[in-house]
């Protein structure tokens, strides 16, 4: 690994007066403040408010008074207000960077890979979202004289709950199909990324999102949740299963909806002819992108035993020559843990495997020299069931390389567990790496890839099976999961019963008769 003195100035962009501007837009009437700190550094950034039950109330409040005009604005003018911000986020790209690498830490390609995401939402559902929100005229059960239109109705202010490895990404673009739907978002942030999404509702208030609209509240989740949740008519959360578990609990109690997409220990399957040079350089990213913290990134990397030393020793010293730094270019391969809380938690979860008889190939120390929470890109051989890291969602640079002996023993062991929310096959048989795929309990599943080519897929639903979650976003689903469903029916003549004076039994042979003809001539 590259190893380089800790020598950072901060980005033009990242000013106090802008930071604090940023911040003043969340409630925190008499919560003592939180420290954002510069993850790289550990200094002070700013004093984020936190928000108080009544705080939260308010907060709800304004967001549906403004939802009520916003879902009565012709569906034209509420695109338009994304059609500008499309612009306005692209135009914006290094600013949004700036704020994601300053809060979270992750390297600069990363952050400018984030930036991207809204835009791509927008520019997907700028598309479908006008035919999806149309009404839809169907036939009712009687022929010519009666109809059924199926009407989408906004939930009305839906919550958002966004983690901390990619702040902006979910924090804004799991808003922008509700937006568009003629709902208004409340949004929780996580207390240490709280920044690139303020900026990003700021954007969006340039394009021409109505003030009001777009709440943020900030506190930590046992403080806030619950009145969160018991004042929104739906949630959008992403996080880990325990949490998920928790607000799922509230949202069914209080009879309203929501979408979870939660954690995952998922599985990389390295076929027999399998490209070795792609498939190294892909598990590199499946296991270090963003320091390991995407929730679709491999932990857990399945090899033929004919491949398995070829693999390791390629693998190994491409992680040993990682470029391991904190700086505000392009120049690291992979940056910090977002919190040395969180570093901490990695550590344990390395320690525990290497007591219970784990090898450490590479890495396997926290890198205070670095930064505070920085930690090596590290590979584990033999790593067990009874061990945190072989069944627990680590989620940092860690992964475990396994043997396998037939195809029958790879799938089985990549289904051996609790979550199904990404995973990884990689072949040249293309028929062959698909049979394979077809079998994976898995929400999604990438060929010769790792996640982009899923998530990048905006038109397609994606989320996890088993515990890695329930619903989806992208995809008609990522839209239509904001909004109710109205039948307006319509009964032309009153034909729905005997008339007067009918003998029923004549009725009913008339019924069923009408019945038989009608499926005959494939009516009904």
């Amino acid at each position: 690994m590259t190893l380089t003195p800790l020598q950072l100035t901060r980005p033009a962009s990242t000013t106090d007066a802008f930071l604090r501007q940023l911040v003043a837009r969340v409630p925190g009437s008499s919560a003592a403040p939180w420290r954002l700190t510069e993850v790289y550094t550990g200094e002070l950034l700013v004093e984020l408010p936190q928000s108080t039950p009544a705080d939260i109330e308010q907060a709800f409040a304004t967001a549906r008074a403004a939802q009520r005009t916003w879902a009565a604005t012709p569906i034209k003018q509420r695109l338009a207000v994304f059609k500008r911000a499309h612009t306005i986020f692209v135009d914006n790209a290094r600013t949004v960077a700036d704020l994601i690498q300053v809060e979270s830490g992750k390297n600069r390609q990363m952050a400018i890979e984030e930036t991207c995401d809204p835009p791509m939402v927008m520019s997907h559902y700028l598309k479908r979202a006008a035919k999806l929100l149309a009404p839809v005229r169907r036939g009712g059960p009687v022929p010519m004289l009666t109809t059924s239109t199926e009407i989408r109705q906004p939930k009305g202010v839906v919550g958002v709950i966004a983690p901390w490895n990619f702040p902006f990404a979910t924090g804004i673009s799991d808003a922008v199909p509700a937006l568009m739907a003629g709902n208004a978002v409340v949004l929780k942030p996580d207390n240490k990324t709280a920044l690139s999404p303020l900026y990003g509702i700021q954007m969006l208030e340039e394009a021409g999102l109505p003030k009001g609209l777009f709440q943020v509240v900030c506190g930590e989740g046992p403080d806030v949740g619950p009145t969160f949740i018991d004042h929104a008519d739906y949630v959008m959360f992403t996080g880990s299963t325990a949490t998920g578990k928790v607000i799922g609990e509230r949202a069914g109690r209080n009879l309203i909806g929501c979408c979870l997409e939660l954690g995952g220990k998922n599985p990389m399957i390295v076929l027999d002819d399998a490209d070795m040079a792609e498939t190294v350089a892909g598990a590199i990213f499946g296991a270090f992108g963003n320091t390991g913290q995407i929730c679709m990134h491999i932990e857990r990397i399945y090899l033929p035993e004919s491949r398995y030393d070829e693999f390791r020793n390629a693998f190994v010293a491409r992680a040993r020559a990682l470029d391991v730094r904190a700086a505000y270019d392009f120049g690291p391969e992979m940056g910090s843990l977002v919190s040395v809380d969180h570093m901490r938690r990695v550590k344990s979860h390395v320690d525990d495997a290497v007591a219970k008889g784990a090898t450490v190939l590479c890495g396997g120390k926290p890198r205070p020299d670095l930064g505070p929470a920085f930690f090596e890109p590290t590979i584990l051989e033999g790593v067990t069931k009874d061990m945190l890291c072989g069944v627990t969602e680590t989620f940092g640079p860690v992964v475990a390389l396994h043997r396998y002996r037939t195809i029958d023993e790879a799938v089985a062991l990549a289904n051996d567990t609790d979550y199904g929310l990404n995973a990884s096959v990689w072949g040249r048989d293309m028929a062959a790496a698909h049979a394979v795929a077809r079998r994976l309990e898995s929400g999604n599943v990438n060929i010769n890839d790792i996640l982009a080519t899923a998530y990048a897929a905006k038109g397609t639903p994606s989320g996890g099976v088993k515990n890695s979650g329930v619903g989806a976003r992208h995809g008609d689903q990522g839209l239509l999961k904001y909004t109710d469903v109205q039948n307006l029916a319509v009964l032309k003549k009153q034909v729905m019963g005997p008339r007067p004076g009918q003998d029923p039994e004549k009725y009913v042979v008339g019924m069923l008769s009408t019945m038989k003809l009608m499926r005959k001539l494939r009516i009904r």
